[in-house]
């Protein structure tokens, strides 16, 4: 006989990944105060290759407006200078020879809005993979009473399922809430 709660685990472990997903994205998406993650996807060509900013240069925020990067080699301040004008940052590195400072501005209502609708954006995609994952776990199930699994095994599975399908969903409605009242706050 098959075990249904294998198949819940593996949908539960596929919900949890895409709430971390989500978490992860949200981060990126800049909401008016310094945060080093909107680097992340900075990329400087050091001997050959494009690495990420944080693998030649300390990020660090002072204060709530103010990125400082210091890099690792004086060489690298015009190439790390040119990266972030490349990237779709949308700030202008000031660059005094030490350190390069990034003055985070203050966003417009319009910039706000979409922020806000790319959040939306990202919480709905997690739904989806969210959804997606309670669906093959409940086709697994009805598979499964071929197998010799009790319908009423499979119902209550399915049961659960629908519980940690409605917990994820709910997390990450609470995740969208917090990021876009993070992003509407002036």
């Amino acid at each position: 006989m098959v075990d249904t709660k294998q198949f819940v685990k593996a949908a539960e472990t596929k919900m949890a990944d895409a709430i971390s997903h989500l978490d992860e994205q949200l981060s990126h998406i800049r909401a008016g105060k310094a945060n080093p993650k909107i680097l992340d996807g900075v990329k400087v060509p050091y001997y050959g290759s494009l690495v990420p900013l944080s693998n030649v240069a300390t990020v660090t925020t002072p204060d709530a407006k103010t990125i400082i990067i210091t890099p690792w080699e004086k060489s690298l301040m015009k190439e790390i200078e040119k990266a972030i004008m490349n990237s779709d940052v949308g700030i202008t590195p000031e660059n005094n020879g030490e350190i390069i400072r990034l003055g985070i501005p203050p966003l417009t209502e319009e910039r706000r809005r979409v922020l806000a609708k790319q959040s939306k954006q990202e919480a709905e995609n997690a739904k989806i993979s969210v959804r997606n994952a309670r669906r093959d776990a409940i086709e697994q199930l009805k598979k499964s009473i071929k197998d010799g699994v009790p319908e009423d095994v499979e119902k209550d599975a399915e049961g659960e399922m629908q519980k940690i399908h409605d917990k994820f969903i709910k997390k990450v409605d609470e995740l969208y809430a917090a990021k876009e009242k993070e992003i509407m706050t002036v």
